[in-house]
């Protein structure tokens, strides 16, 4: 039996975070898991942290775009947080473009752009985090000082 991957829940936001490496068995345990779990909890946002992942292949990447399509479905979107410089290279050498997911350096950063996105399709000020010291999050006229 596959080991099942926690589903963990942060307000309206759900966390994944892949530790081993997944079989198929328990790459459909986690999109039912997820799937029930989008439903269950009204959540708008799905984390799928990849930190520990060291190597991926096409199923892993086609796992990804999976989930990512599930959750879209049922109006959650998806951010990939934690991708490895030797995962990207793999993707892009691959073909595997990972339409409709969104990634993210670090969690922190995921959870601010779930943020960002909600605000912005509910039509609210994006202040609900407020912008790091730097550019970051500042488009390149205000960064450029214009």
């Amino acid at each position: 039996m596959s080991e099942r991957v926690p589903v963990l829940r942060i307000g309206q936001v759900l966390l994944v975070s892949i530790q081993t490496d997944l079989d198929d068995q328990a790459v459909m345990l986690l999109q039912d898991d997820l799937a029930a779990t989008v439903v269950e909890s009204g959540a708008h946002g799905v984390v799928i942290d990849i930190t520990a992942v060291e190597i991926v292949d096409s199923f892993v990447g086609r796992m990804l775009a999976t989930i990512a399509s599930i959750s879209r479905l049922l109006d959650a979107q998806t951010v990939v947080v934690g991708m490895r410089p030797a995962v990207a290279i793999t993707l892009v050498e691959l073909g595997l473009s990972l339409g409709g997911v969104r990634t993210a350096l670090t969690l922190d950063k995921g959870l601010r752009v779930l943020e960002q996105a909600r605000a912005g399709a509910q039509g609210e000020p994006l202040s609900a985090f407020p912008a790091e010291a730097g550019s970051e999050g500042v488009g390149p006229d205000t960064a450029a000082g214009r």
